[in-house]
């Protein structure tokens, strides 16, 4: 009797479950392979040629290789190759918050690269839902000049307490620390009184290891670490300005201080950069302790520096911007346009740790923020009116590992004096551009590749003629937030990055803008000179 033929139906159906079963076991042990505990992704790095003590011990952000995969002919084989994150600020923490340790904004613009500004979502019909406090913060110097509100840089920061309760804290011109809850704005514990003429300019940073720590600078000449796991914070540790016998210029702290594994990193208008060991720990009460000690420092000017800036008569050489690091380097620039990169491994082993410098020609005292290459974007101001920032522009891209050429492109924002161009704030990046606002008034958006200008926009009163533009944009989810010298918030659609659409802007005040804002869960929050901070959202 013949065979019984089979349904070619049949046949096909048992062959295609026969692949299916083949495609499902490759996908599960491909995808136990990639999924291997401790690892980062595809993205690793190397080590470029030693033979200059400008690249030794860094790492060339050029340089990617990804896993491979191979299959033998006899078994299957998997090899994945992974290289754990950079110790020092890894490039995939470009544009994420600092750490996962401490839920919050910890520090100015968020983290070590000056890449995160909080989270959404951001008001759509925004108002003013709260201020603070009920009159006007502010006091004199000790010069006998009144300071009032908040001032450059001044951005609030924002942390998940380890009571599980959210506390926003802020400096300001009355001298003091103030605590409050983000969404009320009632006070969560009394305020930290520095002392006399101690005004708060810049913006605190919040230890981003757990410790309850929190690290700011003063107009008292001093620098300071104080303890928030008292019943009232209280000051552990100190240091003056004063204290340097080669300091010039001034004596105050500005830059947002950096804290990354137990180094804190901070710059002074005293025209010195240091580094200290912090030697964090508890004492036998569960409470956190320190013990500083100083690792490095460095004399940002030299007789060179103050020849090329003397045709002007501006003699400013201060460290104001708060410091950038990536990647084993630590990077920032004093007010006479000196860009420095330091190797943070040398300064551990006790060796020279300059393998970078760069002079742009005028003051820089916004920040320098870092893109997830390793190229710095680089805020310069014009009032020296000098031939060479007139050669480099006032938004300068660098790339700090050719040494040879390390210029990449400049846009340009030039005046005439009196009035003074270029720009106090710090750029904010996103999708393929960089967000700046000038001196002269105006936000734009330029290309990180080419430099070339992609769109701007005259963002109104406070031009360069009267008060400086001093508030850095900011960038969450889709959307572009920037508060100008005239008192206004504004806010932009930025899901075509080149060409942002106006959302919405609102008046905060008829004061001047300088402190620049914190984004966080539904709320913006943004200090004032006319003495107030003001919490917007829907």
């Amino acid at each position: 009797m013949p065979a019984k033929r089979h349904s070619p139906i049949l046949v096909g159906l048992l062959f295609a479950l026969g692949l299916a079963a083949i495609s499902l076991l490759a996908f599960a042990v491909l995808h136990r392979s990639s999924e291997t505990p401790g690892t980062t992704g595809a993205i690793s790095t190397t080590v470029p040629p030693t033979g200059s003590t400008n690249t030794t011990g860094t790492t060339d952000p050029g340089d990617t290789t990804t896993g491979d995969t191979t299959t033998s002919s006899t078994a299957p084989t998997t090899t994945t190759t992974t290289v754990p994150q950079h110790e020092w600020v890894d490039r995939l923490t470009v544009g994420q918050p600092w750490g996962t340790t401490v839920t919050g904004l910890l520090t100015f613009r968020g983290n070590p690269t000056n890449t995160w500004y909080g989270t959404g979502p951001i008001p759509a019909n925004p108002r003013v839902l709260w201020s603070y406090p009920e009159s006007p913060m502010g006091s004199n110097d000790d010069q006998g000049v009144p300071w009032t509100g908040v001032t450059w840089t001044g951005q609030p920061v924002i942390w998940e307490r380890p009571d599980g309760v959210m506390e926003l804290i802020f400096g300001a011109t009355d001298s003091r620390l103030h605590f409050l809850d983000p969404k009320t704005g009632e006070e969560t514990r009394d305020k930290f009184f520095v002392g006399a003429a101690a005004h708060i300019k810049g913006t605190p940073t919040l230890d981003p290891d757990g410790y309850p720590l929190i690290y700011f600078g003063a107009r008292d000449h001093r620098l300071r670490i104080v303890a928030l796991d008292r019943e009232e914070p209280e000051e552990l540790w100190s240091v003056s300005a004063d204290d340097e016998p080669e300091g010039r210029w001034w004596h105050d702290w500005d830059g947002s201080p950096r804290v990354v594994n137990d180094l804190l990193f901070e710059g002074c208008e005293n025209s010195f950069y240091y580094i200290w060991k912090l030697n964090r720990g508890y004492d036998a009460q569960g409470r956190a302790t320190v013990d500083p000690e100083l690792l490095y420092s460095l004399k940002t000017y030299d007789q060179e520096l103050l020849d090329a800036i003397s045709p002007s008569g501006y003699m400013a050489t201060s460290v104001e911007n708060s410091s950038a690091i990536f990647e084993g380097r630590v990077y920032f620039a004093n007010s006479a346009g000196r860009v420095f990169g330091l190797d943070i491994e040398k300064v551990l082993a006790g060796e020279d740790p300059i393998v970078f410098q760069y002079w742009v020609g005028d003051d820089v005292d916004g920040s320098i923020v870092v893109d997830e290459e390793g190229m710095l974007y680089v805020p310069v101001e014009y009032e020296r009116y000098n031939s060479r920032a007139q050669e480099l522009g006032q938004l300068i891209k660098l790339n700090p590992y050719e040494l040879d050429d390390p210029y990449v492109w400049g846009m340009f924002s030039l005046t005439s004096p009196p009035y003074k161009g270029g720009m106090w704030t710090t750029p904010a990046l996103a999708e393929g551009v960089v967000y700046a606002v000038t001196n002269r008034g105006f936000l734009v958006a330029v290309d990180r590749q080419t430099g070339e200008e992609a769109w701007s926009v005259d963002i109104g009163s406070g031009s360069f003629s009267g008060p400086h533009h001093m508030s850095s944009p900011i960038v969450v989810d889709d959307r572009l937030i920037v508060a100008t010298a005239g008192g206004k918030m504004q806010s932009y659609d930025i899901t075509n990055p080149r060409s942002p659409v106006l959302d919405w802007e609102i008046t905060i005040t008829a004061g001047s803008i300088e402190a620049t804002p914190a984004a966080w869960d539904g709320m913006i929050y943004i200090g004032s000179r006319d003495g107030f901070l003001y919490a917007v959202g829907d």
